[in-house]
């Protein structure tokens, strides 16, 4: 499966991305809003957002590419690793 986390602490790409290859699943990392970020996302099999550690314009502009795509979209308030984990987990319980 193909994640992409909108947000988060950039300190932690690593780790997040070290999260999902161990849960078996391929990763992008969008900690900040760089240029052209919304073409790089692609069409994963799910969008996680990092609501507490993003822009509201980044937020929307994630939401709005998900919409178009219909990519499944999780919101994570902390940004942490083992909220990373939960959320991952939830989606593919349900």
């Amino acid at each position: 499966m193909s994640v992409v986390i909108v947000g988060g602490n950039e300190r932690m790409v690593c780790q997040y991305e070290t999260i999902c290859r161990e849960l078996g699943h391929t990763a992008k990392v969008f900690a900040k809003e760089k240029g052209g970020w919304k073409k790089q996302l692609g069409c994963p099999d799910l969008v996680v957002l990092f609501t507490s550690t993003v822009s509201h314009k980044m937020v929307n502009n994630a939401l709005q590419e998900a919409k178009r795509n219909r990519i499944p979209v999780t919101r994570v308030r902390s940004s942490s690793a083992s909220a990373l984990k939960m959320a991952l987990s939830t989606y593919q319980a349900g």
